[in-house]
């Protein structure tokens, strides 16, 4: 018996020895590091930060608003910024990234091509102790200081929602899809197919990766083997546009719902040759994510999701 106390205050005290050393090493093992997006940031003036930003393409009028929105803020505070284009390209997207976690930016802004390969990347700036913001899409993975979005699930149950007013109950149509593993490809497609399931007969889902052109070819080949459907829900504005030159080849009416509310979709829905569009403000989630990369820095809240609003703009609407 006397033994086995002994036994036990024996390991009892290098087990407390072990807890003081670690103590004066300065970590138990049991927090966090204090590197990462998570950290407390040492406090920077907006002229005196250097901004990376990435954005998925450049060849989408959208991202170039959301370009805009940036700079805007960016000149007026002199703060310094460099904007790389992706050109649609993951890989492409991850190494210009490096190479900013490379030049010591302060802090990223990134709209992902895929949320989940933006995910290394991610994970290599928390590594460097850089925060990261995302726009308009998110990482799977990794820690980020915030996401600037609209709720694409909402969004999709606007279109949805519109469509079956529009069309009526079991109406056939088609989903243009954009690029897979998009945040937003999902999160369209699940508020669009959640509302629409028993209420539409959606015939056929195809991605047409967020681009005009393929928007069009996918369309085209849709109307050839779906030649009945009254309704086509495009998941942002590029492909509605191609999907309008495609029906008017076809010589057909269908009504056409975008998403974005970029300048050449709310053209379209005025016109009459879209019907509708869920828009979101492009100009606003940029200079939303700048404003919040400035309250990082000057130590105020940033909260985790920061909304940008939608509305569904309709040919009625836009002709008040």
């Amino acid at each position: 018996m006397k033994k086995s106390l002994i036994r036990i205050f024996g390991v009892a005290f290098v087990a407390l020895m072990v807890v003081f050393t670690l103590a004066g090493c300065g970590t138990t093992g049991l927090g966090t590091s204090d590197s990462g997006s998570g950290s407390k940031a040492e406090k920077k003036d907006p002229s005196k930060l250097n901004i990376g930003v990435s954005l998925s393409t450049l060849n989408n009028p959208f991202f170039v608003s959301v370009k805009k929105g940036i700079t805007n803020i960016t000149d007026k505070n002199n703060t310094q910024v460099e904007i790389f284009d992706a050109q649609n390209d993951a890989a492409k997207q991850s190494n210009d990234i490096e190479d900013m976690i490379q030049k010591k930016v302060d802090i990223l802004i990134i709209n992902p091509v895929d949320s989940s390969a933006i995910t290394p990347a991610v994970k290599d700036a928390n590594d460097a102790g850089i925060p990261v913001i995302c726009v308009d899409r998110s990482s799977d993975g990794g820690e980020v200081l915030t996401i600037v979005a609209s709720n694409s699930t909402k969004g999709g149950e606007m279109a949805a929602k519109y469509m079956l007013q529009k069309l009526g109950h079991n109406a056939k149509v088609a989903e243009l899809q954009g690029i897979p593993g998009a945040s937003a490809t999902r999160e369209r497609q699940k508020g669009f197919d959640g509302y629409a399931k028993s209420k539409l007969d959606i015939v056929t889902k195809q991605t047409a990766n967020f681009d005009r052109a393929k928007g069009l070819s996918t369309t085209e080949n849709i109307l050839q083997a779906n030649p009945n459907i009254t309704g086509i829900f495009a998941q942002n504005d590029e492909m509605a546009l191609g999907a309008v030159q495609a029906v008017k080849a076809a010589g057909k009416k269908i009504l056409i719902v975008g998403f974005d509310g970029e300048d050449d979709g709310i053209k379209a829905v005025k016109a009459g040759q879209m019907a509708a569009t869920v828009a979101q403000k492009p100009v606003e989630m940029g200079q939303l994510a700048v404003q919040a990369a400035y309250d990082h820095f000057t130590g105020k809240k940033v909260e985790a999701h920061i909304d940008s609003p939608l509305s569904l703009e309709t040919t009625a609407s836009l002709n008040k």
